[in-house]
């Protein structure tokens, strides 16, 4: 199989549930934002210090990869699951976002939240370069999110999409914290100038 096909020259492409639709397409803008954000993890596994061989501790680096690409794997998931209207056919090959899956996101926030130091102040995207990539990732999963509920007001979504994703970006931002604690990098305050600043 090539990798080009020339079938999207013209600004479109086919939903796996069959027809055509502009590439920017509520749809399709949606799921592509979920594309980005699974680039963005990618980008922050690829920052992280080698793993260690056995991960015997859950919360250390190690297991962050490991959860890392647990999580890059369902958005994969949820990719179908935007991509594949409710009403098609191939709806039946496609594995939607349950609550299982909702579920399992706020475990791991729990269980990394719980060795975190409370926060006490907001603070900014920065530290060590996986925290940062992390960062990046959680924005983006927040801008998938909107698109979703875009998407939601002109057609049928499954809403636990929606769900999955409000509850990633807290994820995110959490293993963003644990990363820098981790690593020993202290957080970086978020200053407020005062008005006659």
């Amino acid at each position: 199989m090539k990798i080009y096909t020339r079938t999207g020259d013209a600004g479109q492409t086919g939903l796996f549930g069959g027809g055509r639709v502009a590439k920017d397409d509520l749809r399709v803008v949606a799921y592509g934002t979920v594309d980005e954000a699974n680039s963005a993890i990618g980008l922050a596994r690829a920052h992280l210090p080698a793993a260690e061989q056995e991960v015997t501790d859950e919360r250390t680096l190690g297991a962050l990869e490991r959860h890392l690409a647990e999580v890059q794997s369902l958005l994969f998931d949820l990719g179908a699951d935007l991509a594949t209207p409710l009403d098609v056919k191939t709806r039946r090959y496609v594995r939607p976002i349950d609550q299982a899956d909702v579920d399992r996101l706020e475990s791991l926030i729990d269980h990394y939240d719980a060795g975190l130091p409370a926060l006490q102040h907001f603070i900014l995207p920065a530290g060590t370069a996986a925290s940062a990539a992390l960062q990046v990732a959680r924005s983006v999963a927040r801008r998938a999110e909107r698109e979703t509920v875009t998407l939601a007001k002109a057609a049928d979504v499954n809403p636990l999409t929606m769900t999955f994703l409000n509850r990633l970006s807290d994820l995110l931002f959490v293993w963003a914290r644990f990363a820098n604690l981790a690593a020993g990098v202290e957080e970086v305050p978020w200053v407020a100038r005062r008005r006659d600043d």
